[in-house]
């Protein structure tokens, strides 16, 4: 078996009026998330994770996603540890975003997500699962300003 590597992506996908893109993972509802993904052994750099996830799970081609330099250490929960090697309890997340003109289509990966919404970065908050994805959504429009 290979096992996960304990590092990861988070993606927040917006527009320029801070409407968010957030998913709900196949057969969890309620549990939405902004993109996220582990860093495969192929990806150079955590922008080439955060690039290959975002259009795995999307659609979108960005050609560099915008590194916040926001890294995040966690307790990998219980329902996930299985993915990863014996000895692996935590996990580090690298946060990036992408905008993008206006809320548009997308295109899923089937074996990971099930509905994908546009809503506020408000509302995005409300519903996330995560608590480091509901605090990159709280941190938004202060990093969505130093980046126009």
């Amino acid at each position: 078996m290979t096992f996960a590597l304990p590092e990861s992506v988070l993606v927040v996908v917006h527009t320029p009026g801070l409407q968010v893109l957030l998913l709900q993972r196949v057969g969890r509802p309620g549990a939405w998330q902004s993109v996220t993904g582990a860093r495969e052994t192929r990806d150079a750099t955590m922008q080439d994770t955060a690039r290959r996830e975002l259009f795995e799970e999307t659609g979108i081609d960005a050609e560099a996603p915008r590194a916040w330099n926001w890294v995040n250490r966690y307790t990998i929960w219980p329902a996930w540890r299985r993915r990863y090697a014996p000895d692996v309890t935590h996990n580090v997340e690298h946060t990036f975003s992408v905008c993008v003109a206006a809320p548009c289509a997308v295109q899923l990966s089937p074996g990971e997500h099930e509905r994908y919404v546009w809503v506020s970065w408000r509302d995005a908050i409300a519903r996330c699962l995560s608590p480091t994805n509901r605090e990159a959504l709280r941190l938004l429009p202060r990093m969505a300003a130093t980046s126009m």
